[in-house]
């Protein structure tokens, strides 16, 4: 009687320390795995972007680049024209509490130049394009084709990844430009015709309140989300049979998800360590 009262006031103690246990194997099994997953990632981003130049990879490029950049311009474009026309309705309202309108190209044109151009330009390839990367690497892998490029001694992360890198790195900066310089005739349009402000102050403050600076720094902001995105998307497709979730058609479609997911995750941290590495 007395071992069996001494087991049951043990008991919640026990049992507290097996939830514990279990707790930390679990998360500790997790962080594992994650570094092996990043370990992975750093190897294979070292490879793709070594294999970028080499005989034949230039047409691979201008074909990716097509459908990188050609093809997501119209989406950015329009995103851009509203995002600008937004912004220059919310901040002339703003503005004209404190009899500030004149400041309103400055505002416009800073907020596209250093944050919204190269975020949301990334966010809506990312939509797009690395979606379609992740699936079409995802299938190729599901149909065992690059199982049939290796058989043929073709090296299927030269032939596949390395052209979108670096069609990713070409096309993400141009369309960052086309973006801002959309979004800032946008916010022309919002502020100025429609509002009524004044065409010389907008123009004048757009001009005199930029710098290079301001420029390249967005700039190199969506240089690295490119091969943020281009990165996360081909390793999602490249991978997806290794998923332990699910197999087959199914796992491309998670690899997919999982590939935009994270993609915009790392889009937005990676833009507060740049922001606060170069203001």
């Amino acid at each position: 009687m007395k071992r069996d009262l001494k087991r049951k006031k043990s008991s919640p103690r026990t049992r507290g320390k097996t939830f514990a246990l279990q707790f930390f194997s679990l998360l500790g099994t997790k962080v594992l795995q994650w570094m092996k997953q990043l370990g992975f990632g750093a190897i294979f981003t070292v490879q793709a972007m070594i294999k970028i130049v080499g005989r034949g990879q230039y047409m691979r490029i201008l074909q990716h680049i097509y459908f990188i950049g050609a093809r997501s311009s119209p989406i950015v474009l329009l995103v851009g024209l509203f995002t600008g026309m937004v912004l220059g309705l919310q901040l002339y309202h703003a503005l004209s509490f404190v009899g500030a309108e004149g400041t309103l190209g400055a505002l416009v044109a800073l907020s596209l130049l250093r944050e919204l151009g190269p975020v949301l330009t990334a966010i809506m390839i990312t939509a797009r394009a690395g979606s379609a990367m992740t699936a079409e690497i995802g299938m190729q892998r599901a149909t065992e084709q690059i199982s049939a490029l290796t058989t043929m001694q073709i090296d299927p992360v030269r032939y596949l990844i390395s052209p979108r890198i670096a069609a990713s790195i070409i096309s993400f900066p141009l369309l960052t430009s086309f973006f801002n310089l959309i979004g800032i005739f946008g916010g022309y349009l919002s502020g100025v015709l429609f509002l009524g402000g004044n065409s010389a102050s907008y123009l004048y403050r757009v001009q005199s309140s930029t710098g290079m600076k301001d420029i390249t720094d967005g700039l190199l902001k969506a240089v690295v989300f490119a091969i943020i995105v281009s990165v996360v998307c081909c390793y999602q497709g490249y991978f997806s049979h290794q998923r332990t979730d699910s197999h087959g058609a199914r796992s491309v479609g998670l690899a997919t998800t999982s590939a935009v997911v994270i993609s915009c995750v790392l889009i937005l941290i990676s833009d507060y360590i740049l922001t606060s590495l170069l203001i």
